[in-house]
């Protein structure tokens, strides 16, 4: 476990204490670095060691694809933050396949833990102290990707669209407590992860109309990490106060809803 020093910034989270899964690179560390900024104190996790963290966060090594690392995790926190009022479920991720059918069982069930039961298993520890505390601002991270699902990426999507859904019921569930559940769902985005999958996309030779690997969003540009952190900053501070069991879809366009 390793702490660096810490950073300044609006001090609109002073006092929060926040768990961010997923956040030594890309989106999930632009999400550590937004609320650190904010105030809050931040613990962070991947599953590999790492020295990428940003600088003022807490670093603990942790898997939460099993019940075994979620629980682990939830004990850093309790041991270092001494409980969590912000909640970030950023890890996630899968690689594309030709198709539906050349996807074996074990990516299927992989998808699901890491996308979709990683944060059902964190929740269901960390919550009890939320509704202890009639408090608490929960964040998961889907993708806009569901919106059009495709053979290559189909069990991340399936897993992401279970997601949400679980995402807007715990939502319903949650809010007598004072506890607000959101989702933001990026589209395209600029990071390593991103990048290494379109790749591994564009080498499969999808079929015409199988994929997007390659498209731009209308706006222009690839989504930037701190695009989707703006969205996270908002969803947890109090400008949202009046917001739960909402998906807020960040992709510059390019899945436009009707």
């Amino acid at each position: 476990m390793t702490t660096i020093g810490n950073g300044s910034g609006t001090q609109e989270l002073k006092g929060k204490r926040a768990l961010v899964t997923g956040g030594s690179r890309g989106i999930g560390a632009a999400v550590v670095r937004q609320l650190l900024d904010a105030g809050a104190e931040v613990l962070t996790t991947a599953r590999s060691a790492t020295s990428t963290v940003p600088e003022g966060a807490t670093f603990v090594k942790a898997d939460v694809r099993t019940r075994a690392g979620a629980e682990a995790l939830a004990a850093a926190a309790q041991e270092v933050l001494g409980g969590v009022d912000v909640l970030v479920h950023n890890v996630g991720g899968a690689r594309p396949y030709k198709d539906t059918s050349a996807i074996p069982d074990e990516e299927w069930q992989d998808a699901l833990d890491l996308n979709y039961l990683a944060s059902v298993r964190l929740d269901s520890l960390l919550v009890p102290g939320m509704r202890e505390r009639r408090s608490g601002m929960i964040v998961h991270v889907s993708s806009a990707a569901v919106l059009t699902p495709v053979g290559p990426f189909l069990h991340y999507t399936a897993a992401k669209a279970a997601l949400e859904n679980y995402s807007r019921g715990l939502a319903l569930e949650l809010a007598p407590f004072g506890i607000r559940v959101n989702t933001v769902s990026p589209g395209r985005t600029a990071t390593p992860g991103g990048e290494a999958t379109r790749e591994q996309w564009a080498r499969l030779d999808a079929a015409p109309g199988e994929t997007n690997a390659n498209d731009t969003a209308p706006l222009g540009r690839d989504g930037q990490p701190d695009d989707i952190a703006n969205a996270v900053l908002f969803l947890v501070s109090d400008r949202a106060s009046w917001l739960t069991g909402r998906n807020l879809i960040v992709d510059g366009g390019e899945f436009p809803m009707g």
